[in-house]
């Protein structure tokens, strides 16, 4: 289908299928409509009481491109070419909101009131719904904006500076944020874990610590004298004597 319609699409597809040989399908795609739909309108359960709107008094079709599609079922109706060339819709641009010259003493006194009620709401998201600036935000959360001693929380509502429809959005968004963040965060502490009990961490030693620590305390002992290694050694072999000479005596 094409992007263009015809003016009064409804009205257009009454007159055509009162007035020409087109097939309800050319209709429907010329008008922008459903076959059922054209279907209806010449059975008279659809668009009653619409007057037919003529598209070529009007300029939106021409007697030859009606005559070409009745003979070809298979053709499409072109729309013709507008004599009037209308300008492009303008698209609204985005940035802060618009604040009669009336009503701008009152924007610090409307921050106070979205800094105290709704906390959640980020500064960029005050701006929109106020029309101030980020400095002046600062400004009257540090307390240091020149007007700071006689400002009075008021809701920007029912000052005129915005809607509560946009203030009810602008929660909403913030909310939204305050979750997805608050999921994030306890999935971090999921991965990363939990920190070991008191009673985990104050166990004595395993024995494997203990076998571990066990040669350095035999390392840690003194090194024996030449003089106590030699009495050692005597007393070691009157040992094997006696029990060689015990050894004897038993044969």
């Amino acid at each position: 289908m094409s992007d263009r319609r015809p003016l009064m699409p409804k009205a257009t597809a009454v007159w055509l299928v009162e007035n020409t040989g087109l097939s309800f399908d050319q209709i429907a795609e010329f008008c922008g409509l459903h076959p059922l739909e054209v279907k209806g309108i010449a059975d008279g359960d659809v668009a009653q009481g619409i007057k037919g709107l003529d598209p070529v008094t009007s300029g939106q079709l021409t007697r030859d491109e009606i005559e070409r599609a009745e003979k070809d079922h298979g053709h499409k109706l072109k729309l013709a070419e507008s004599k009037v060339e209308l300008p492009a819709a303008q698209q609204t641009r985005k940035g802060p909101r618009y604040t009669p010259v009336s009503r701008r003493h009152d924007r610090p006194n409307a921050v106070l009131w979205l800094m105290r009620n709704h906390a959640e709401l980020k500064d960029s998201q005050i701006m929109r719904l106020v029309g101030t600036t980020k400095p002046t935000i600062i400004q009257i959360r540090d307390r240091t904006h020149w007007n700071s001693a006689n400002l009075t929380p008021q809701d920007p509502v029912t000052l005129g500076l915005c809607s509560q429809i946009d203030l009810d959005a602008e929660v909403k968004k913030a909310a939204r944020r305050l979750e997805r963040e608050r999921k994030e965060s306890e999935k971090g502490q999921e991965k990363a874990g939990t920190l070991l009990s008191t009673e985990e961490t104050t166990t004595a030693p395993s024995t494997a610590t203990a076998a571990i620590l066990a040669p350095k305390e035999q390392e840690a002992q003194p090194e024996e004298t030449p003089e106590e290694e030699q009495r050692r050694v005597l007393e070691k072999l009157k040992g094997m004597s006696s029990e060689k000479k015990d050894e004897a005596e038993d044969e």
